[in-house]
């Protein structure tokens, strides 16, 4: 059995419910990677770096036990950077059957390049609606995101931090 896991994503900006997936998989592995990924396909709203940042603070405020490691991977196949920490699992959190339909080909692919499995974690129900999209559009129309997201990304996303990385 594997004792790295990756959580990969874009955590454009983490919600509570990655922080539910990355919680629970820290009860199953021993050390569990949270890869924010470049995603060529979406608009991002947060600089990659201040995404890493915000997941260490909200992992961190969260009293998540466990080896977590928080890094980011722009080049290459993310089986490589499963390669690369000796990982054999990938943890993706599933909101929906649409979600199942787009991780599924992933899933394949990544055990036929490098034989590395996927695990798909089914969300708590009370972030089961809530995405990163979700969020930005929310907040981005002034509504309120405090129930979806971490203190500290709240607080990022109202403007109520000097720490910007730009």
């Amino acid at each position: 059995m594997s004792r790295i896991a990756v959580v990969p994503g874009s955590f454009d900006p983490v919600t509570l419910g990655h922080l539910d997936v990355i919680q629970r998989a820290t009860s199953v592995f021993e050390e569990v990677h949270v890869v924010v990924v470049h995603n060529p396909d979406k608009h991002a709203l947060l600089p990659i770096a201040r995404r890493v940042e915000l997941i260490e603070q909200a992992v961190s405020a969260s009293g998540i036990r466990g080896n977590v490691r928080v890094a980011s991977w722009s080049v290459g196949l993310l089986v490589d950077y499963c390669t690369d920490v000796g990982a054999k699992v990938i943890v993706k959190g599933i909101r929906s059957q649409a979600d199942v339909t787009y991780e599924t080909p992933m899933a394949i692919v990544n055990r036929n390049l490098a034989r590395v499995e996927t695990m798909f974690m089914l969300p708590d129900p009370s972030h089961a609606h809530v995405s990163s999209s979700l969020v930005r559009q929310v907040a981005g129309l002034g509504g309120d995101v405090s129930p979806y997201v971490p203190r500290v990304v709240y607080e990022y996303l109202q403007g109520d931090t000097d720490t910007s990385i730009e």
